[in-house]
């Protein structure tokens, strides 16, 4: 079970990277009081856990609906992650894990943040649902493992919390030089999860 607990932190952290969206939310914030930054900084990450939970606890279900078999998501989810982990090494930015330049000019136009882009895209990206999605779907029909899966889902977004919050000392502290080679570090764990990912998928497949 501590084996499972560590997979799962370890793949959920680096997929939504509270490191790398700390100066993200410092920036979208710059103008806001502190007392404003800290409201939406909670509002976006429970809005996220909500967002989410029902992905940990509905995508299967829905899969099943759309006639998706788990291998093939397996596959084409370790596909995105891998993009995702190639993104990180690369340190440039896309729609998966942060957002776009006209994303970002939109929020900085907006008066909140909490929803767009903070909870969505910024926490609860495409990588943090397909994560989620498969870490659930490798521990389908096991409730122990399931609940720790959820545990340490929450445990890191207790962290983003706190990254958030922190948020003005961490990049005073990191610098965009030290952010950049932590995110370059964790994206050659994502890809080597994506690896994973699309192998298992494949063995279920009877691929091979």
């Amino acid at each position: 079970m501590l084996e499972t607990a560590l997979a799962t932190f370890v793949t959920f952290f680096v997929v939504v990277d509270p490191l790398g969206v700390a100066p993200i939310f410092m920036a979208l914030t710059a103008r806001d009081s502190a007392l404003d930054r800290r409201r939406q900084a909670r509002h976006g990450v429970a809005i996220a856990a909500v967002v989410i939970l029902v992905f940990a606890l509905g995508g299967e279900p829905m899969l099943k609906v759309l006639g998706i078999g788990l291998p093939a998501f397996r596959i084409a989810g370790g596909l995105l992650l891998l993009l995702l982990g190639i993104e990180m090494v690369m340190a440039r930015h896309s729609g998966l894990r942060a957002t776009t330049p006209d994303e970002e000019a939109e929020g900085e136009r907006k008066s909140d943040i909490a929803v767009f882009p903070l909870a969505i895209p910024l926490i609860a990206g495409p990588g943090a649902l397909t994560s989620v999605m498969l870490l659930m779907g490798e521990a389908s029909g096991d409730l122990v493992r399931q609940g720790v899966t959820l545990a340490v889902m929450a445990g890191v977004l207790l962290l983003m919390l706190a990254c958030l919050l922190l948020a003005g000392n961490l990049v005073r502290v990191m610098g965009v030089t030290g952010i950049n080679v932590v995110t370059r570090v964790f994206g050659l764990v994502v890809a080597a999860l994506a690896v994973q990912f699309m192998l298992d998928g494949a063995r279920a497949a009877g691929m091979f």
